[in-house]
């Protein structure tokens, strides 16, 4: 491979201070002659692989997670290109601290261990100068922007200007698995007070001071910045990320067609679950118009992962109306049902009929809740999005075993101490026999004898592929069809359809491959739905593979001021 030639104008401890550029002591005899950089480093040059080697030395030194996660943050702050080298060097170790479930504790702790400044913080005071402040940005070009509120921050809540570490940690994935350019992304918070009374009484919390702005202002204030990255940066891809139920979905609604946009939460928790499910029916030895689906959370991550099934269910050959029939949505009110009168109108198209549970024994409250459900419904699939930890007991699992030989349960919810269910409960209680994908990473479980592989249905199997697809296919709206095409994609490649005893998903380390399946399957599902121009499938490989970055340090050529 080739080395790519750099010309800067940047001379001194101005260029080694730079984290896109700098290559410490990496630079060669002849880069510290024409930058001024003799006497600035110790003499010795090292290889982009001896730099890994001891800054992999000094992360093992660290004595506890968020120890190594502010390590990392701290190296990527210094020198971006050895801190992606190190991460796809350790992918598997260090994707857990680099982002969940560690970065749950960075954002918890995100004013407490602030270093250096990284994306654009836009408070409300600031409303009025929202295109100025995008014109901040601390690179021009950009390919992709990941914003929150730090509303609904994983499963710990309301974290107001700590949610910026969730942007932060999702873009280096999109560098690190797709292969944009780090220089090329921006992440940005929206900080519009928080509800937190503990953030808000911490004498070191750095975010505006104020509860949460709500209604009719919170959104003018963020259509006051969509309407500035439209102006400002019109071919740009916007993620949402995690911005709370009530906002997450009308927000997506109101701009999916108005730019380049989709929402993780409802979008990307849908594909990679869909994804890993097609290799769990497959493992199971039946097919998708077999399954009785039930879940528990009907947030915006449940109703989207629905949504995604029920589209594919359709598309398998079943009606609308049989589709919707085969979901059996719980929440802290118990099953969506068509006497409800507290749904929003995307959880009503999953509100069953009440006369479906006319002959059910109820609990003495009324409420149908999960166990209701498990009791009277053979549930073959059973999906936890609720964050409650616990929520899938003994007593449920046992009964869906009872009825179902291989019960596929994926208890999604982040981080690991919000998880409905631990992976080795579930499989001792179904006597081996369940398939299980889980939200956050957990180890193998011994059991009778064999190592039973837990799939993590991490969104990173999906959002920096999807970004690749977009900005190579030069899409301008992302549709449910290309995400859906991305969840097949991934779906295709589980170890799984092979071997029913292994993974559901692939190994991480193997993901910057299947990034670029993913990608193509994106950028085609774009062509055909007309928001992308037409190519040969050998040109969308080709511009895929020219979009992806690799850290690897470029020869770098002196510029003139």
């Amino acid at each position: 491979m080739s080395v790519p030639t750099l010309r800067t104008s940047l001379r001194g401890m101005h260029l080694l201070e730079t984290p896109i550029l700098t290559k410490g002591t990496a630079f060669t005899d002849e880069e510290r002659s024409a930058f001024g950089l003799h006497g600035l480093l110790p003499p010795q040059i090292e290889s982009l692989d001896e730099q890994v080697s001891r800054a992999y030395e000094a992360y093992r030194r660290k004595t506890d997670d968020l120890e190594r996660h502010i390590f990392l943050r701290a190296l990527q702050d210094r020198n971006e290109t050895l801190f992606y080298k190190l991460l796809s060097a350790h992918i598997e170790e260090m994707m857990p601290i680099v982002y969940t479930p560690v970065v749950a504790l960075g954002c918890e702790q995100f004013s407490s261990i602030y270093r250096r400044p990284r994306g654009l913080f836009i408070s409300y005071p600031l409303r009025d100068s929202i295109p100025s402040l995008l014109r901040n940005r601390p690179h021009p070009e950009v390919d992709v922007i990941v914003v929150t509120d730090g509303e609904r921050i994983l499963g710990i809540g309301d974290q107001g200007v700590g949610g910026m570490g969730i942007p932060v940690g999702k873009l280096s994935l999109y560098s690190l698995i797709g292969g944009i350019h780090p220089a090329r992304t921006l992440p940005v918070v929206l900080d519009v007070g928080t509800n937190n009374e503990d953030r808000l009484k911490a004498p070191e919390y750095l975010g505006w001071r104020h509860e949460r702005i709500t209604g009719d202002a919170y959104y003018e204030f963020v259509d006051l910045f969509v309407q500035a990255v439209k102006q400002e940066l019109p071919r740009t891809c916007l993620q949402w990320e995690d911005f709370a139920n009530p906002h997450a979905r009308p927000l997506l609604d109101r701009y999916r067609d108005q730019l380049l946009t989709f929402n993780d939460d409802i979008q990307g928790t849908a594909t990679v679950v869909f994804g890993a499910l097609t290799g769990a029916i497959k493992a199971s030895g039946k097919n998708l118009k077999d399954q009785q689906i039930v879940f528990y959370g009907a947030g915006a991550a449940g109703i989207g992962v629905a949504d995604y099934l029920r589209m594919a269910l359709v598309d398998s050959g079943l009606s609308e109306e049989e589709a919707r029939r085969r979901f059996w949505i719980v929440n802290r009110g118990g099953i969506l049902h068509a006497d409800r009168t507290d749904l929003a109108p995307e959880q009503r198209v999953y509100a069953q009929p009440m006369e479906r549970f006319a002959a059910w024994r109820r609990p003495s409250s009324g409420i149908i809740d999960l166990e209701t459900v498990i009791h009277n419904v053979d549930a073959t699939i059973l999906i936890g999005l609720s964050t409650l930890r616990g929520a899938f007991t003994e007593s449920i699992v046992r009964e869906m075993a009872r009825k179902v030989d291989r019960p596929i349960i994926f208890p999604l919810s982040n981080p690991t101490d919000r998880c409905e269910a631990v992976p080795e409960d579930l499989v001792r209680w179904t006597d081996g026999r369940a398939i299980v994908a889980t939200g956050s990473p957990f180890a193998p479980v011994d059991f009778a004898g064999r190592k039973i592989p837990i799939a993590q249905c991490n969104n990173v199997y999906v959002f920096p592929a999807v970004g690749l697809g977009l900005i190579a296919s030069g899409a301008r709206r992302v549709t449910d069809r290309m995400m859906m095409a991305a969840g097949r994609a991934l779906g295709e490649s589980s170890p799984a359809l092979s071997d029913p005893g292994a993974s559901l998903l692939p190994s991480l380390k193997d993901l910057p491959t299947i990034a670029r399946k993913i990608a193509f399957e994106v950028g085609i599902e774009a062509q055909r739905a007309g928001v992308a121009q037409p190519t040969s499938p050998e040109e969308l490989r080709d511009r895929i593979a020219a979009t992806q970055w690799t850290p690897e340090y470029p020869h770098l050529v002196r510029a003139e001021p």
